[in-house]
């Protein structure tokens, strides 16, 4: 680096050196510068009720509407009694929406069946009628039959003595599953199973002991596969698959159990392959060994599993955690510790030009940080923060707790960036609180009347990463602007000629390799990088993502952020909030093993990969998914189960070395029906879009398209070689459980992240960046939203569940506008938003109890809806903070919540959700369906 020249205080007032005056630190006075459980419902069935003539030409708004105009709502009076709505005049569809579904690409038989008995439905309201609104509904998706109802378990009278696991499997028979084939052509897929999780392969008695954690939760960790192929050969024939969705630190939510904590005298592994003790070991020699169930070499069984010295009693097993719960996390003993664990550190390193300040952003986030020191994990009071800003140059910020107030030192030199004060930047929570405190207080009005509209972004990364390098911790990066200044600058590189060629992939991938190297070179020091983006113009998304995708971290995105919006500054504000307090695990590796004869030939995900079974994690981020794709490179013959294992190492927020264990175990079979018919779509499906993201960002768009689409047709290739005839080519078959297979398909084509169309390459990117890292169940609601009709309620919907933090939830509904009447009012959520679509006709009592104002007065946007005043508003509000809350919980991210009206320009972004009909170039789902079976019969 060289000699640097001395560091001079600056006199009061005076201005920071400019980027041509030569490096120098110089100390300034501070502040110089400015499962939901539904309800036994009716048959659901929208009536016949039709939509408008004509939907719009243009293409839909891709990602996000256009910045409201829209102000807070004054509240308007209770309403009054609400009658029903008859006789509402109806419009018809346009013509390429109007066909049915049929065995043709046109379409089907059965979307506009005659009413069935007419069930009751109401909305409560205040006004104490009964009977608001009676409607013929009927679900689509009745006659799905779910194909575990008719599945005989054939362990039901098998007698399993507790030492004999092994024999166990070999006495499994799962062929007793019979395949119960459905033409997709016959009926609309049942989006209301989508939620539905398949029910564990393995029988209780498979556990060595009878717990009811014994299978771990689906949220941890889903297979491909619950029955998994003999050999390669069976595998590649099914052509499904084989892979793993894995969130081993999960965000636990309010209802959920923690996960059991564990701290044994000796942490008990396998000696061979050095697997952890688990549910699925078995015992030998009367309970004095085990047999590992990856390996299967016997070990010693140490004598405190048996006998309890202190309390001279013999031990229950059934009360030993790890050997009763899939999921369990044991306190590390020393042999797991090389030096002292790391404590909680936090870099914040915020953008201070002309953009973030005049969006408010920069103040916005000080008061959050504000607001939130007390919610940062301090357990010992070891916890250290520190805070760097930049424009055109770097500032720094001395916090140490002897000081009267917080210096700012600048530095000039963007090219040979240097430390002032290395030993201040970085302080501990507790000693430097008062002085944390003064600087955030003024931090939103330091730099107010700047212009300067330049980010040295790469330097002040640069000046972060030697600040934590001794010690790791995490890089909050808040960021407004394309970073525009300094050594690996970014250039604006958008250019909407290259939409839907092959050269739009180009703006997909890093424009340089530098925020790749520094990345990496951050998760050897255990530093992770999480990412803030804020700006209504265009700040290289794809570049800027690489940070976090190599470093196990998140991209927040905040398009057209406007502080003054409310919806702006509570969803930003809440989000950071969460940010800071979330249980994290430090410093941690992810080990993955598995029985012999797997390997794991793709991993996708946040982290860096040091070898095909260990993954490195600066950060254990519980917002993070990870999925794995496996091989079967030996024949399974003499197995009768496959067993994974994941093992994070990690520090907890509260010091403590611990590693926290998952063990999934899958039976082995032979048959290739017993393959279909426990193949799971849903997790096939989230595969499918981590590998085509990994697929865009490496190769090229249409080859991830491609990879989509042949997964599909490949997959329903095999099942029509193996168990159809040759007299059925005019039908599309599939087995009953794979059914939803190719609806998923078709949304995953269809999300902004893969479809064709005129997308801005940041919005894009994101959306890549959401599909590479979110956990299942959020990776489903993006893929295909959640609609629901929300003009009509029964008796519960809405409403609390008792003893839970969950409320009763509307049934979902296709997304098609053939599923909406034009007098319906409907809540979409699609994971990242929740839409509420007001229809022209919809009813106007309701209409004005939901927003205290009629229809022609709602401003369409980014709204807060007004406090309820009556019981139908209650209730929606109830839903909407019921997913807003889980989404912050399980995800870290608080929907925003728009009105769309069928007038309204964003209308085109409410309707390219829905993925079943037909929008622009992209199929509608009988259209897909007739080019699945096109493209099966041609190759199969």
């Amino acid at each position: 680096m060289g000699s640097q020249p001395p560091m001079t205080p600056q006199p009061m007032g005076s201005q920071p050196p400019t980027a041509s005056q030569p490096p120098m630190a110089s100390q300034q006075p501070f502040g110089s510068r400015s499962g939901t459980p539904q309800m036994s419902r009716p048959p659901f069935q929208m009536t016949s009720g039709q939509f408008s003539p004509q939907l719009s030409s243009r293409s839909p708004s891709p990602g996000f509407p256009p910045p409201p105009t829209d102000k807070a709502m004054p509240q308007s009076p209770n309403i009054g009694n609400a009658s029903p709505q008859t006789g509402r005049h109806r419009q018809k569809y346009p013509d390429q929406m109007g066909k049915a579904y049929s065995n043709g690409p046109e379409s089907l038989p059965g979307m506009n069946q005659g009413p069935q008995q007419p069930p009751q439905f109401f909305v409560p309201g205040n006004m104490g009628q009964p009977n608001m609104m009676q409607r013929d509904l009927q679900s689509p998706g009745n006659n799905f039959q779910n194909p575990m109802n008719n599945f005989q378990n054939p362990m039901n009278n098998f007698q399993n003595p507790i030492n004999n696991l092994s024999n166990s499997f070999s006495n499994m028979n799962l062929n007793q599953k019979n395949v119960t084939s459905v033409s997709l052509f016959d009926a609309p897929p049942n989006v209301q199973t989508i939620d539905n999780c398949p029910e564990p392969v393995i029988p209780a008695q498979f556990c060595m002991q009878s717990s009811e954690k014994k299978n771990p939760p689906y949220g941890y960790c889903c297979s491909t596969l619950n029955a998994v192929p003999q050999n390669n050969a069976l595998l590649q024939k099914s052509k499904i698959p084989f892979g793993i969705v894995l969130s081993p630190y999960k965000n636990i939510g309010p209802d959920e159990p923690e996960v059991p904590v564990t701290s044994p005298e000796v942490i008990v592994r396998c000696e061979i392959c050095r697997a952890y003790i688990n549910p699925f070991i078995t015992y030998v020699d009367q309970g004095t060994r085990w047999k590992c169930n990856i390996c299967h070499v016997v070990n010693d069984l140490p004598a405190f599993y048996s006998w309890d010295s202190k309390t001279r009693q013999a031990v229950d097993r059934n009360t030993i955690p790890e050997l009763n719960s899939s999921v369990v996390e044991f306190v590390a003993t020393r042999e797991y510790t090389r030096g002292p664990p790391q404590p909680v550190v936090i870099m914040f390193v915020i953008d201070v030009s002309f953009q973030s300040i005049q969006s408010g952003m920069v103040a916005t986030a000080a008061r959050t940080i504000l607001s939130s020191l007390d919610n940062i994990p301090n357990y010992d009071n070891r916890t250290k923060i520190g805070f760097v800003t930049y424009d055109s140059t770097l500032h720094f910020y001395n916090l140490n707790a002897n000081l009267t107030e917080p210096q700012m030192l600048v530095v000039s030199d963007l090219d040979d960036v240097f430390i002032p004060a290395p030993d201040d930047l970085l302080v501990n929570l507790s000693e430097s609180r008062a002085i944390i405190e003064a600087f955030l207080n003024k931090l939103g009005n330091m730099h107010k009347t700047t212009q300067n509209v330049s980010s040295a972004l790469p330097a002040a990364l640069t000046a972060a990463n030697k600040i934590l390098g001794p010690i790791g911790g995490k890089i909050a990066v808040f960021q407004s602007n394309i970073p525009n200044c300094g050594k690996n600058s970014l250039k604006k590189r958008e250019d909407p000629s290259l939409y839907n060629t092959p050269k739009e992939s180009t703006l997909l991938q890093p424009a340089d390799h530098w925020y790749k190297d520094f990345a990496l070179d951050c998760s050897k020091k255990q530093i992770c990088v999480d990412t803030f983006i804020f700006s209504g113009q265009y700040t290289d998304v794809a570049t800027i993502s690489t940070l976090p995708r190599f470093t196990g971290g998140s991209v927040y995105f905040y398009p057209g952020f406007d502080a003054s919006r409310a919806e702006d500054a509570t969803k930003f504000s809440s989000e950071l909030n969460r940010f800071l307090s979330k249980k994290i695990g430090l410093e941690a590796v992810l080990r993955i093993r598995t029985s012999r004869g797997l390997t794991i030939k793709g991993t996708y995900g946040n982290f860096f990969l040091m070898a095909t079974d260990l993954i490195q994690l600066p950060n254990v981020n519980p917002d993070n998914c990870y999925a794995l794709e496996v091989n079967i490179d030996k024949d399974l013959t003499s197995e009768k189960y496959v067993c994974f294992q994941a093992a994070v190492l990690h520090t907890s927020n509260n010091g403590e070395r611990r590693i926290r264990v998952v063990t999934n175990v899958i039976p082995v079979t032979n048959n290739l029906t017993e393959v279909f018919a426990n193949a799971d779509p849903r997790a096939i499906a989230v595969l499918t879009a981590k590998k085509a993201v990994e697929k865009t960002i490496t190769d090229k768009l249409e080859d991830a398209r491609n990879l989509i689409i042949s997964t599909c047709v490949d997959i329903m290739g095999a099942y029509k070689q193996a168990f159809t005839s040759s007299g059925q080519a005019s039908k599309l078959l599939i087995i009953d459980n794979l059914s939803l297979l190719p609806v998923l398909i078709q949304a995953l084509l269809k999300n902004i992240a893969f479809r064709r169309g005129n997308i801005p390459s940041d919005i894009r990117s994101f959306a890549l960046s959401v599909l590479l890292g979110s956990p299942i169940e959020n990776s489903l609601a993006y893929i295909y939203s959640k609609l629901y009709a929300i003009h009509i309620l029964d008796a519960n919907t809405g409403l609390p569940i008792p003893n839970t933090s969950e409320v009763y939830m509307p049934p979902r509904i296709n997304l098609s506008m053939q599923r909406m009447t034009q007098d319906g009012i409907y809540l979409l959520d699609n994971s990242q938003h929740i839409i509420i679509w007001l229809s022209r006709g919809s009813n106007p009592e309701l209409v004005n109890a939901l927003f205290q104002k009629p229809y022609e007065a709602i401003p369409s946007g980014k709204t807060t809806l007004p406090t309820p005043n009556n019981d139908y508003a209650t209730r929606i509000n109830n839903i909407i903070e019921f997913i807003r809350k889980s989404r912050l919980i399980s995800y870290n991210n608080l929907p925003y919540v728009y009105v769309v009206k069928e007038e309204d320009n964003n209308r085109g972004w409410f309707i390219s959700h829905m993925v079943e009909d037909k929008l622009d170039s992209e199929l509608s789902y009988p259209q897909f369906l007739s080019h699945l079976r096109e493209q099966v019969n041609i190759n199969y």
